[in-house]
C-alpha cells in the first residue's frame, strides 16, 4: 500500500484504543532515533506500528517504508529484505550492507522492522551500522525483546485495559460485527458476559480476536462459560501436569491414521470434545517456563484450536511452511494429501479465516506469525514437518517450471509479478532442495535466476547458481542454464570477465549437448557482454550466425527474441540506423503478438535512441515513454533508469529544458536504485552529454539545477508519472 511516500501496509481492520501508546510513540519518533515496541505475542505491536508509522510518514521527506521479518528463518536474507522494503535494487559487486548504507545515506525516511525477535542479534549490528551513516534515519522496531542496540528506546505495549476502559470491549464487538454485521452485545447478560470473556483474556488483542471468532458455534454467554472453565482447567491441570505435559496431546489428535492427523475424527466434529486441561499447549503454561500473558495466549490459541475440525487443524499445520501471502491454489499444491483432499483443503481454509486463524484480504490468505508457530508445534508433533518441506518446495518448483514456459506468453507480467512477489517462498524451497533434492535444485535456480536478474535479485541469482553448480554433478540444459545465470547476473552487476567467461562455459556446453535454446542463450549473454565491453561488430556476426544455426528454435522462444535484441543494439552501435530500426520495428512486432514485455522494452528503448539519432526527437519520446511503461510494469528498475534518460535527452532536443531537466533527475534516482552510476552501452555517453548540453542551453544553468534536483528527489513513482506526462513545458 502506498502511502503519501513510502510503503505501509493496509489496515485492513478497525484500530480500537492505544492512544496512550500513540502518544508515546509520537515523541519517541521526534525525540528518538531508533524505538523498539515489545511485548509478547499477540498484544497489538503490529498494529500499533502500522498505526504510529502512517500517522507519521508525512513528516519524513522520503516517507515510511515496511519490512516484515516475520518469514526470514535466518538472518541469510535480512539485508536482501530490508534492501527492498527501502527501494533499493543493487546491481554491484559491493557488500550489500555497504550499498544500503549510501543508499539510505542522505535519505530522511522512517524505517519500520517488523517481528525482529528472532534476528535480535543480525539486526542490532545491521542497526547499528546504518544508524550511524543514516543520520536522518529513524528506525521503529517491534520485537518481543529489546534489540540491545546502542541509544534504543523502549517502548513496552501493554494488553488492552480490561477495568474502567472500554477498548478490549470494544474490540470484541467490533469483531464480532465484522464476521457478522448483524452480531453485537444486545441480548440481556451479553456485555457482562463479554467484558468476562475480555477479563479472563487479560487484555490481548489476538486471545480476544479468536475468541470472537468463536462465537458462530456459541452464544455471548456460552462462550464465557466455556472460556471460564478452559481457564480454571488450565490452573488445575499444571499442578498435575507440569513440565511432564508437554507431549500430550490435545483433543482430536489420538492414534494416527495413514497420512491423517492423529485420531483425525476421534473427538467430536465441534472440537470441543475430550478434557480441556490435557492440551499440549495449555501445558506448556508452566509458570517456569512461559510469561503469565504468554500463558494466556498460548491457552487461548490451544483453545481456538480445539473448536477447529480435525481437517482445519491439519491445514492449519501444514500452512505454516509458507513464508509469503498466498492464495487457495498454493494452499491446495502445498497442503493437498490423505484426509486432506483440494476441495477440503478449500473448505477447510474458509473454516480457519472464520475462526479467525487465517486473515484473507481479497484472494490472497496469511496468517499471523504467532499462529503460524502454533501450527509450526503441531506440524512437528505430527511427524510431517520433513513431508511438508517436501511439497511445499515441489509446489514452487513448479511454480519456477510454469514461470519459465509462460516468459514469453501473454500472461509475463503476471508471472514475473508473482515470482518477484513469493521470493522469500521460493528461497526457502531452494534451501531445502539444496539439502534434500540436488536435480530439483538445479532445475529451479536455472529456471527463476533470469526472473530474479530482473527483478533486481541479482545476488540470491548468483549465489543460488552457484551453489546448485557445487551441490552435485548436473549436465544438459540445466547446467547450462545455470551458467547462463551466473554470466548475466555477473553481467549486470558489470563484471564483464566473469560474463565473458560463462558466455564460453554456455557456448562449449551448448554446442556439446547440440543443444539450440542454449546456444541462443549463450550469444544473448556473450554479445550483451561484447556490446557493453565496445565490440558491436562481433556481437552482431556471432548473434546472427547462432540465429542461423538454430532454425528448429521458435520464432517466439525467449532466447531467440533476446538474441534478435542483439542484432538490434549491433546495428545501432554500428551506425547502420535503417537496418536497426527495421530489426527493431520487426522484433517489437512479433513481442507484441506473443503478449511478451521485457524484450519488447528493449525494443521500443532502441527504436527511441534510433529516432533521436536521426533527428526525429517527438518519435523518439514517442518510443521512450513506451518502454518505460513496458518496464513500469515489470518493476525493472535498471531498465526504467534507461529509459529516462533517452526521454530526457529527446525532450531536451525538442527545446523544454527545465522539463528535460527533472527527467534526468528522475533517471539518476532510479541510477541510483539500482547502485550504478549510469549504464549502458558506450554510445549513449554523447547522448546523454547532448542532452545535458541542449537543457542547460534552453533554461539556463540555475533553472536546470533546480529542475533537476527537483526530480532527483522526488518520489519515483511520482518522478516517473510526472515523465509520462507527454504535454512539453517550453
Amino acid at each position: 500500500m502506498m502511502t503519501t511516500v513510502g510503503y505501509l501496509p493496509d489496515e485492513t481492520s478497525s484500530f480500537v484504543g492505544r492512544r496512550a501508546e500513540l502518544a508515546r510513540l509520537h515523541t519517541a519518533l521526534t525525540t528518538r532515533r531508533m524505538t523498539t515496541l515489545i511485548g509478547p505475542g499477540g498484544v497489538g505491536k503490529t498494529r500499533l506500528a502500522v498505526r504510529a508509522a502512517r500517522v507519521a510518514a508525512d513528516r519524513y521527506t522520503d516517507g515510511a517504508w515496511w519490512a516484515d521479518l516475520s518469514p526470514l528463518p535466518d538472518d541469510g536474507l535480512l539485508l536482501p529484505t530490508v534492501s527492498d522494503a527501502v527501494g533499493l535494487a543493487d546491481h554491484t559487486l559491493r557488500m550489500p550492507v555497504e550499498a544500503l548504507c549510501e543508499w539510505l545515506g542522505d535519505k530522511h525516511l522512517l524505517l519500520v522492522l517488523d517481528s525482529a525477535e528472532h534476528l535480535r542479534g543480525p539486526c542490532s549490528h545491521l542497526l547499528a551500522e546504518i544508524l550511524t551513516t543514516s543520520t536522518g534515519l529513524t528506525v521503529l522496531v517491534t520485537s518481543r525483546q529489546p534489540l540491545g542496540t546502542r541509544g534504543e528506546y523502549v517502548v513496552e505495549v501493554p494488553p488492552l485495559p480490561v477495568d474502567g476502559a472500554p477498548d478490549a470491549l470494544q474490540l470484541f464487538a467490533d469483531r464480532l460485527r465484522a464476521a457478522d454485521p448483524r452480531a453485537g452485545l444486545d441480548a440481556p447478560g451479553d456485555e457482562a458476559a463479554a467484558a468476562e470473556i475480555c477479563r479472563r483474556l487479560e487484555g490481548i488483542p489476538l486471545a480476544i480476536e479468536l475468541a470472537a471468532a468463536g462465537i458462530g458455534r456459541h452464544s455471548v454467554a456460552q462462550l464465557a462459560a466455556r472460556i471460564g472453565s478452559r481457564f480454571d482447567a488450565r490452573g488445575a491441570g499444571l499442578g498435575a501436569h507440569g513440565r511432564s505435559g508437554v507431549l500430550s496431546l490435545a483433543p482430536g489428535f489420538g492414534a494416527p491414521g495413514p497420512g491423517a492427523p492423529r485420531g483425525a475424527g476421534a473427538a467430536g466434529d465441534d472440537g470441543d470434545g475430550g478434557d480441556p486441561g490435557t492440551a499440549r499447549l495449555d501445558l506448556l503454561a508452566d509458570a517456569t517456563v512461559w510469561p503469565r500473558r504468554h500463558r494466556t495466549l498460548r491457552t487461548a490459541i490451544g483453545w481456538s484450536h480445539e473448536l477447529c475440525t480435525p481437517l482445519e487443524r491439519l491445514l492449519w499445520a501444514r500452512l505454516t511452511p509458507l513464508r509469503t501471502d498466498f492464495d487457495e491454489e498454493v494452499a491446495r499444491e502445498v497442503c493437498a494429501g490423505g484426509p486432506l483432499t483440494p476441495d477440503e483443503v478449500d473448505r477447510a481454509l474458509q473454516g480457519l479465516v472464520a475462526q479467525s486463524v487465517v486473515q484473507r484480504d481479497g484472494d490472497r490468505y496469511r496468517m499471523l506469525d504467532t499462529l503460524r508457530e502454533y501450527g509450526r508445534m503441531w506440524l512437528t508433533e505430527l511427524g510431517e514437518a520433513r513431508a511438508a518441506a517436501d511439497r511445499h518446495a515441489r509446489s514452487f518448483l513448479d511454480l519456477a517450471r510454469r514461470a519459465h514456459d509462460g516468459w514469453t506468453g501473454p500472461d509475463q507480467v503476471s508471472w514475473y509479478h508473482k515470482v518477484s512477489d513469493t521470493h522469500l517462498d521460493l528461497c526457502a524451497a531452494l534451501e531445502h532442495l539444496l539439502a534434500h533434492g540436488i536435480d530439483g535444485a538445479q532445475e529451479m535456480a536455472g529456471r527463476v535466476g533470469f526472473f530474479w536478474a530482473c527483478c533486481g535479485h541479482l545476488s540470491e541469482a548468483r549465489n543460488y547458481a552457484r551453489r546448485a553448480l557445487e551441490a552435485g554433478p548436473v549436465d544438459g540444459p540445466h547446467r547450462t542454464r545455470l551458467q547462463w545465470v551466473l554470466g548475466v547476473a555477473a553481467l549486470l552487476q558489470g563484471d564483464f570477465a566473469t560474463a565473458e567467461k560463462h558466455g564460453a562455459l554456455c557456448t562449449a556446453g551448448a554446442l556439446y549437448d547440440r543443444d539450440d535454446e542454449g546456444m541462443l542463450g549463450a550469444a544473448y549473454l556473450s554479445g550483451l557482454t561484447q556490446l557493453m565491453t565496445g565490440e558491436p561488430a562481433a556481437a552482431l556476426e556471432a548473434a546472427g550466425r547462432v540465429l542461423r544455426m538454430a532454425q528448429g528454435v521458435p520464432a517466439d522462444s525467449a532466447h531467440r527474441l533476446r538474441c534478435r535484441l542483439i542484432t538490434v543494439f549491433a546495428l545501432t552501435a554500428l551506425g547502420r540506423l535503417t537496418e536497426s530500426e527495421a530489426a527493431a520495428t520487426a522484433l517489437r512486432r512479433a513481442c507484441e503478438r506473443g503478449g511478451e514485455y521485457w524484450t519488447r522494452s528493449y525494443a521500443d528503448y532502441q527504436l527511441a535512441l534510433i529516432a533521436l539519432l536521426q533527428g526525429r526527437p517527438a518519435a523518439s519520446a514517442a518510443h521512450a515513454r513506451s518502454m518505460l511503461a513496458g518496464k513500469h510494469r515489470l518493476r525493472d528498475s535498471f531498465g526504467i533508469a534507461l529509459g529516462l534518460d533517452i526521454l530526457a535527452a529527446a525532450i531536451a532536443a525538442q527545446g523544454a529544458g527545465a522539463q528535460a531537466a527533472r527527467v534526468y533527475g528522475t533517471g539518476h534516482a532510479y541510477w541510483r536504485m539500482v547502485g550504478h552510476p549510469q549504464r549502458g552501452t558506450p554510445e549513449l555517453g554523447p547522448v546523454r552529454e547532448r542532452c545535458e548540453f541542449q537543457a542547460r542551453a534552453a533554461v539556463g544553468d540555475e533553472a536546470y539545477q533546480r529542475a533537476f534536483e527537483r526530480g532527483q528527489s522526488d518520489n519515483a513513482e511520482v518522478g516517473l508519472a510526472a515523465a509520462l506526462r507527454t504535454e512539453l513545458q517550453l
